[in-house]
């Protein structure tokens, strides 16, 4: 990644225009940048960047994948009904398009690789309390391992 591209990233990141923001990431036509964006955003800012990063056609599957564990999707997995019963509609919303995105495959490449970290003790608590729920939401996603960019 090359020192305009960094700049771009810092531009997007520290966008106060949302409806700009939201346009530049829907043509953003580079799986990495999506992924070096997606990793820095500040989640606190809402979820209108994270859901055009998603809806973008060249969001790469692991990147779903840091959304998904960046939004706490962990909780999900953990607690369903905890997360149902949540007042935060648009984080509840969120949740439900990346399961849903994530579990069907609808990405069209899996090129980055992501590793949610979980440790072997959280793996096995979740497959056990729940042994029907799929494992590619806590296993490493296939591809690159990529050194992601502090922006």
């Amino acid at each position: 990644m090359d020192k305009k591209d960094i700049n771009f990233l810092e531009e997007l990141l520290y966008n106060t225009d949302k409806n700009k923001l939201i346009s530049q990431l829907s043509k953003i036509d580079n799986p990495l940048m999506l992924h070096f964006f997606a990793a820095n955003y500040n989640w606190d800012s809402g979820y209108d960047a994270p859901i055009a990063i998603l809806e973008n056609k060249t969001c790469d599957f692991g990147t779903g994948l840091l959304m998904f564990h960046y939004a706490e999707g962990y909780r999900l997995l953990e607690n369903p009904n905890e997360v149902s019963k949540s007042s935060l509609e648009e984080w509840k919303d969120f949740l439900s398009k990346i399961y849903n995105k994530l579990i069907n495959l609808e990405f069209k490449s899996q090129n980055i690789s992501f590793d949610s970290g979980l440790t072997k003790t959280q793996k096995y608590k979740l497959k056990k309390s729940k042994p029907n729920f799929p494992d590619i939401l806590i296993s490493k996603s296939p591809g690159e391992v990529v050194d992601i960019p502090e922006i």
